[in-house]
C-alpha cells in the first residue's frame, strides 16, 4: 500500500471534496460510516458518497454494509469511498479480508451489482437463498444474494488508482454534479 487514509483526505480536499470517517468502538468490534461530501456553502455540506461496514478480529473482518454514491457524483467519488474504505481497514483493523452481500431485489440490479463488484476485485463465494444455513447471513445483510469475498489491498489499489486517475479531472473543475 502506497498510500494511507491522511494522503487520501489530502488529496480529496484538494479535489474540493470533503473526506470524513466515524467509528464506534463497542467491545471489540469497530462500526465505521465514511462520507464523502462537498462544500454547499462555509458550513455546509452535501453528502455525494458514503460507506457503512463493520469489522472484527477474524478471517472475514471487514464487513461492508452499505455503500451510496449520488447519482449525479463524479465518479470519483466511488473510488474515493472505496480506496478510503480499505486504507482504513488495513491500517486500523487487523482485517485483511472483506466481504459483502451483493443483494438481490430485482434480478437486473442484482446483475449490476455483482459486476460491479467483480470489477472491484470481488469474487463470489456462494448464493445465499432461504436455507436454514442461509440464515444467519440474511439476518446481518437483511436478505438474499451473492456473498462476495476481496482482499482488501487488492481492492485498495483498484480503487486507488481509479481515484488516482480521475480525482484530478475532479480538482480542475471537469466533473461537477449537475
Amino acid at each position: 500500500m502506497n498510500c494511507c487514509l491522511t494522503q487520501l483526505e489530502s488529496q480529496a480536499l484538494e479535489a474540493g471534496l470533503l473526506l470524513r470517517i466515524k467509528v464506534n468502538r463497542p467491545l471489540s468490534l469497530w462500526g465505521v460510516r465514511l462520507v464523502v461530501a462537498d462544500y454547499l456553502e462555509p458550513n455546509k455540506v452535501r453528502i455525494l458518497g458514503e460507506m457503512k461496514a463493520w469489522a472484527y478480529r477474524g478471517l472475514n473482518g471487514l464487513q461492508l454494509d452499505t455503500m451510496r454514491v449520488h447519482p449525479k457524483a463524479p465518479s470519483a467519488v466511488g473510488h474515493l469511498v472505496w480506496a478510503a474504505t480499505m486504507a482504513w481497514a488495513l491500517e486500523a483493523t487487523p482485517c485483511k479480508r472483506a466481504r459483502l452481500l451483493a443483494i438481490c431485489d430485482a434480478e437486473r440490479q442484482h446483475a449490476c451489482l455483482v459486476r460491479y463488484f467483480l470489477r472491484r476485485g470481488f469474487q463470489t463465494v456462494r448464493e445465499v437463498g432461504t436455507t436454514s444455513m442461509d440464515l444467519p447471513l440474511r439476518m446481518v445483510w437483511g436478505g438474499s444474494g451473492t456473498l462476495m469475498v476481496a482482499e482488501c489491498s487488492e481492492v485498495f489499489e483498484r480503487s486507488f488508482k481509479l481515484w488516482k486517475d480521475s480525482h484530478s479531472a475532479v480538482a480542475r473543475g471537469t466533473s461537477s454534479l449537475a
